[in-house]
């Protein structure tokens, strides 16, 4: 009995500890943070701004969990903060780009998840449609008078196309998902001129995601000479493609469980060497970091990494023509600029958010320098890693995936402190569970002697 009382009041000690504080984190949330936290559920076009002045607006895309939720958006402030324009017909929302350049029309890429799919999408060979269909539109929408341009309809396997680059007036390069591709698609006729497959280079029993999800190619860049630059997450891979090549080996950053240079990254920008590159931004998501690597004698360099105590998986990161970087905090809710120092100079909050361009400022970092240009560096230790494996393998997946996944699953007003002690208040109830279950069957088989 006394064993059992000691028992009881670890447990009770355990649970007030746990308690307390998570009530301590509640209170001293910073009211900026609070106010983030109370607008996630409130659509955005009816959220209160208060973020300072900006020189241009800033477009944000949003992803929530699931999709289809109704709190998906496609939004852009103006330099004073005020909604400037606001769509939320589909239910996520991934890649946007000003379209043309330094206009205020962007391009972007949208769509809505269903489990209902057309018998006869099954005999295209469109992908798999065991987990069901999405619908992908490409459009085009005047921000000012709020016009919007139907480019390109699509139905796909299980999830929507997550970016597309402009290469002509009718014609995209596009990053299927489903199908593991990159391909040109032409708009006029609906034809696919071009397509890279990745079972073309890599072999699926040897790198990779789930069947289904194997490559997760999320993001497409054209370059200026010719080739193409594809993210391939499940890879911890960005590719650059040749058409009519394959890929380019000796030009590949990041490896196959390399956690160490890249892990499951998102949005990868290319800056050419006429603004300092060849260089590489790119939001290493899983290691809730902003990344740049830097060309160097054939290899890549880690040039600038950048986090924060908030910064939970980010899905974009662009570099701005004054040095600054706009970044997106999926698991944090917010867009922020963070200066040539590091500093973050403006945030807003966005319920997570997927991509933000700064209009005006060139598509992704087209207008950016590279931090070795910006601080007449030559960049930090190498991008060569070895596989992660072990014990750092458990770390880097709970520290990542395993934790990211549940933020994006959990409620809004929910960080990473949050997530800790809810998670602790969860075991110590089922440990309590488990050592009241222990006893009464202890006790049970006691008296059974007895008798």
């Amino acid at each position: 009995m006394r064993r059992r009382t000691l028992l009881r009041a670890g447990f009770a000690a355990v649970i007030l500890v746990a308690s307390v504080t998570l009530l301590v984190s509640w209170v001293q949330t910073p009211p900026d943070a609070a106010a983030a936290a109370n607008q996630t559920d409130t659509p955005l076009s009816e959220r209160e701004s208060v973020v300072p002045e900006r020189p241009n607006a800033t477009v944000v895309t949003t992803d929530p969990p699931g999709g289809n939720s109704g709190t998906a958006a496609i939004v852009a402030f103006t330099d004073d903060g005020r909604t400037l324009y606001h769509n939320d017909t589909y239910g996520n929302y991934f890649d946007v780009d000003p379209d043309p350049p330094g206009s205020r029309t962007v391009l972007y890429v949208a769509g809505s998840r269903y489990d209902d799919c057309p018998d006869a999408l099954a005999a295209r060979g469109n992908g798999s449609y065991e987990d069901g269909c999405a619908k992908v539109v490409i459009e085009r929408a005047n921000l000012t008078t709020g016009e919007t341009e139907r480019i390109h309809t699509a139905v796909t396997a299980w999830d929507i196309w997550h970016d597309v680059d402009r290469l002509s007036e009718d014609r995209l390069v596009v990053a299927d998902i489903a199908q593991d591709r990159v391909f040109t698609l032409n708009t006029t006729t609906g034809a696919v001129e071009w397509e890279w497959r990745a079972d073309e280079d890599f072999d699926r029993g040897e790198s990779g995601g789930q069947p289904g999800d194997w490559t997760h190619v999320n993001d497409v860049e054209l370059l200026d000479d010719g080739r193409v630059m594809a993210s391939l997450r499940n890879h911890d891979r960005v590719v650059f493609i040749e058409p009519g090549s394959g890929v380019q080996r000796n030009w590949t950053l990041g490896a196959e469980d390399a956690y160490g240079i890249l892990y499951e990254q998102h949005n990868p920008d290319y800056i050419p060497e006429a603004w300092g590159g060849p260089a590489v931004v790119v939001s290493d998501s899983e290691n809730n970091r902003v990344v740049e690597y830097q060309r160097v004698d054939g290899q890549w360099r880690q040039a600038w990494t950048w986090s924060d105590d908030q910064l939970r998986w980010a899905r974009d990161a662009d570099r701005l023509p004054d040095g600054h970087t706009l970044v997106t905090d999926s698991q944090g809710d917010r867009v922020l600029e963070v200066d040539v120092d590091g500093d973050v100079v403006w945030s807003i909050s966005v319920p997570t958010p997927y991509e933000a361009e700064r209009l005006g400022t060139g598509d992704e970092s087209a207008g950016g320098r590279s931090r070795q240009a910006l601080t007449n560096g030559t960049g930090g230790g190498s991008a060569t890693g070895e596989e992660t494996t072990g014990l750092a393998w458990v770390v880097a997946f709970v520290t990542g995936p395993a934790v990211n996944g549940l933020l994006y699953v959990a409620p809004g007003w929910m960080r990473f402190g949050d997530l800790l002690v809810a998670l602790g208040l969860a075991g110590a109830a089922l440990s309590w569970l488990l050592a009241e279950l222990y006893w009464r069957e202890t006790h049970r088989r006691l008296v059974a002697r007895v008798r």
